[in-house]
This record gives structure tokens, sequence and C-alpha cells, in this order.
């Protein structure tokens, strides 16, 4: 049997090099990372759920699911799911709190969560605590789906998806009251450019409350911090169909 859990190895924000690649990490408390099944592949073995749990590398709760045949996995915990509910991941699954099948077997306006974007890859989309995805439309072979942020998108009929919405709902209003309290998670201070010196940020140095002392501002890193700064053209941009809601 897999292992379920293990230490967490602490990075960071560290690349390979030893350089700092993500900014505002490090000083977290010592914690497992639980080996969560996003795959949902173990197909046609019901599940028996035996426990819903905490997780804290992530927002939405996670339940244990010990299977027929004795093997147990964690998976994202949809919200309702209870201790000796029963689920299963099939291609011909009923629609159930908790069952993952096809996309494309599922009926328009059900709520679901780890979707896949490419089919065996396992879910990328809908992971986040309270969030959900809407299937809108089918268009053989595609699923059209309404993101969490309010995009649409066309998915592959024969992606997995997993019934329901993820628990944990009211994670969006929490109060973090103490900066103590987000150094354990991990999370560091975000200090103002112009609060900085002028090694550190270019927005740095000068006398006093000075501004930026430049026409647009910048990055940390120099480059330019206002306006489109993404790539004009991504290979994903033909499965779009409406843009996210600002």
């Amino acid at each position: 049997m897999r292992e379920l859990r293990f230490i967490k190895k602490k990075r960071s924000g560290r690349d390979a090099t030893g350089r700092v690649s993500v900014r505002h990490q490090g000083g977290q408390h010592k914690r497992f990372t639980r080996n969560v099944d996003f795959k949902r592949d173990k197909r046609n073995i019901w599940g028996k759920v035996v426990a819903v749990e905490y997780d804290p590398n992530r927002t939405s709760d996670i339940a244990l699911i010990q299977y027929a045949d004795g093997e147990k996995r964690y998976i994202l915990a949809p919200e309702g799911i209870k201790v000796s509910d029963k689920i299963i991941s099939s291609e011909d699954a009923e629609i159930g709190i908790g069952n993952s099948t096809l996309l494309r077997n599922l009926p328009i306006g059900t709520f679901v969560h780890n979707v896949e974007i490419f089919p065996g890859k396992g879910g990328q989309l809908a992971r986040g605590a309270g969030t959900y995805a809407i299937v809108q439309a089918k268009e053989d072979p595609y699923v059209h789906l309404k993101l969490p942020s309010g995009e649409i998108r066309k998915v592959r009929g024969e992606c997995m998806a997993t019934v329901g919405n993820l628990s944990n709902i009211n994670w969006k209003n929490e109060f973090f009251a103490t900066a103590g309290r987000k150094i354990r998670m991990g999370i560091r201070p975000t200090v103002r450019g112009v609060a900085q010196n002028p090694r550190s940020h270019p927005h740095g140095g000068g006398e006093g409350r000075s501004g930026i002392g430049m026409t647009s501002p910048k990055t940390y890193a120099g480059r330019i911090a206002v306006g489109n700064t993404r790539k004009s053209k991504k290979y994903s941009d033909k499965f779009i169909l409406k843009r996210r809601t600002k």
C-alpha cells in the first residue's frame, strides 16, 4: 500500500539551484504532506469514507477512503460527505456526491470539482475550498464548463470530474488575526517597494516618504508592472469561450 503521509520537505521558495524563485515563503511549521488522489483512477471499486480530515496544505478538507480491496486513499472532500458514505469512480457511475465519472455523462447544470484538462492527467480545475464548475452545454467531443472565475471553457468529454462542490465553504471568511499565524503557515511579510533601499527594489531610495521616482511602476526585478504583461496568444485560447469576469 502506498504511503499516505510523509514529512513535507521545507524549500522556502527556493529552486534546485538554491536561489529564491518564489518570494514571501519560509518559516512554516513542520507538517505532513498528504498524498491526495487527484486522478481517481481506482475504477469500478466501491470505497467507504472512514474519516474527514483537515489538511494544512490546502484550503478544503480531505476524506480518507477505504476501498473494498483494503487499499486506502485520500480524496478532496466534497460538501455534505459523511463518514460511512459510499463512493465510486467509474465511467458509468451514478450522479452522487463524491462519485467520479466522465464529463460527457453528466447532465447539464451539474456541479463538479477536481476536473481534468487532459484525460488521465488528474484533476486540475476547481480544487479550492468551496469551489465548483458547472456543466453548461455539450458540443461533441467537448463539454462547456463555467469555472469559479466566471470563465467558460471547452473540456474534452472523456475527462474525469467529481460530482459536488468542495467543502469548507467559509474558508474565504477566515480572519488570520496575527502575523505569527501567517508565519507558521509559511507566508512571509510583503514589503512595499518604496520602503526598501534602491539595491533591493527599483522603487527604493529617496529622502523621506518619496514616490517611485519613475514614469511607470516596476517589479522587484525591474520589469514593467502595469498594463498587459502576459503573452498575447496562448495555445489554449481556442478552448476559452468567455473570459473570466473581473
